[in-house]
């Protein structure tokens, strides 16, 4: 077997160029200082966003509490007016149910004193559906 000739691989007359190795590297972006800068500035910016809001909400809060206030007076009116309705049907039904129990005084105060006590929603609920009073104990909420 004959043995090929090999050609080594050489230098270009006049050898390489010079080898850039210092660290060349790009600027890129912005300095730590105006980052700095930037961070402070979007920091302070944020917090005069928050007390702003924060005085916003404040009114809005008491805007709604002097609503409340003014709007409490009808609310339990309305409220009073309800429970006085329902306790009339109540008697009536009591006179109606319990009209062949003798000695039974329709709409006799339980509680043997001359003030007003809100009756409880037992009492005014006790002749209607369940459901009302669970309505009236609980709201409006989903059985599951």
């Amino acid at each position: 077997m004959a043995a090929s000739k090999v050609k080594q691989d050489m230098p270009p007359p006049g050898g390489y160029g010079p080898v850039d190795y210092k660290r060349n590297l790009p600027k890129r972006g912005l300095s730590g200082y105006s980052m700095f800068g930037i961070g402070v500035g979007v920091l302070v910016f944020g917090y005069w966003r928050l007390f702003k809001w924060n005085r916003e909400r404040r009114r809005l809060q008491i805007e709604e509490l002097e609503a409340r206030v003014a709007l409490m007076p009808l609310l339990q009116a309305e409220h009073d007016r309800r429970t006085l309705r329902m306790m009339r049907e109540n008697l009536e039904e009591e006179a109606v149910l319990m009209k062949d129990v003798p000695g039974w005084k329709v709409g006799e105060n339980v509680y043997h004193t001359d003030r007003w006590i809100t009756p409880p929603s037992e009492e005014l609920f006790n002749l209607r559906p369940r459901e009302q009073l669970l309505h009236k104990r609980f709201g409006f909420q989903w059985y599951v």
